[in-house]
């Protein structure tokens, strides 16, 4: 009767060690947690193959190597700095740098794996959820108070937006042990928003185009005034006999010469 004992309590020892041994998928990197994580990052270390995670206090972590997308589920609205709304559904991915796989897990152990039916990994849905997109929307949230709406609608004006906060994301991320791969904004305008700045980029080219016409009369003017002060100072230089030199050089002494004749012909004389 001992000896059954002994042997059921040996099964059901080596089933509860197979049942607590975890493999490591591929393209994944193992992090493992002892002791409840209670010495610090001291109690995390990088693991590969079959684990043992029977020990109590005990937690295998798999970090993720290969890109993982995210996007705003829902827009967000935000205020540009002359107070007109907007929204936004910033796209991004990005993926895990190796090397910094237990930095990840031991800054981010206390938040829940989320359920997922995406097949996304839990820690990083979760990771995602709570860490990266409220990050995302606070900086996002602090950029667009800093530009205009006019200049966010003009020609590229979007796109230097979303790049000066790639830039700012791509700084956060890699702080977290993350490398962002791309990220978009995805700037979305009212119609009413759309209109307002219609109209007004048309006041604006209206107003272009007059103040280029009166740039263009103001030169005809200055011309016209330079023209006559030439006129004036060719006129100064002339005398009456170069006068008559001249129209005698083109007269061709048959066309009557009518009420100038007899001025000319006192000269000739």
């Amino acid at each position: 009767m001992k000896r059954r004992i002994d042997f059921l309590v040996m099964a059901l020892f080596a089933v509860l060690l197979l049942t607590s041994c975890e493999r490591v998928a591929p393209n994944y990197a193992g992090v493992l947690m002892e002791n409840f994580g209670k010495q610090g990052k001291e109690d995390f270390k990088v693991v590969s193959g079959k684990v043992s995670t029977w020990e109590w206090g005990t937690e295998l972590f798999q970090v993720p190597l290969f890109d993982q997308r995210g996007e705003f589920a829902d827009p967000v609205t935000l205020k540009a700095a002359d107070n007109t709304e907007f929204n936004a559904r910033p796209a991004y991915s990005y993926k895990v740098i190796k090397d910094k796989a237990v930095d990840v897990v031991f800054d981010n152990k206390h938040i829940d794996k989320a359920d997922t039916e995406s097949g996304k990994d839990g820690f990083m849905q979760s990771l995602e959820d709570n860490i990266l997109e409220p990050r995302i929307y606070d900086l996002i949230k602090e950029e667009s108070r800093k530009h205009k709406t006019d200049s966010l609608m003009a020609d590229g004006g979007s796109l230097l937006f979303e790049k000066r906060l790639e830039l700012i994301v791509d700084k956060e991320f890699e702080k977290r042990g993350l490398q962002l791969l791309t990220f978009s904004a995805q700037l979305e305008f009212s119609k009413a928003v759309r209109e307002k700045i219609d109209s007004r980029n048309e006041v604006n080219t209206n107003i272009s185009v007059l103040d280029q016409q009166i740039s263009e009369q103001r030169k005809r003017n200055e011309l016209e005034q330079l023209k006559t002060e030439q006129a004036l100072i060719t006129s100064r230089g002339l005398t009456r006999e170069i006068l008559y030199k001249q129209f005698i050089d083109k007269w061709d002494g048959k066309t009557p010469l009518y009420g100038i004749a007899p001025e000319f012909l006192k000269i000739t004389e």
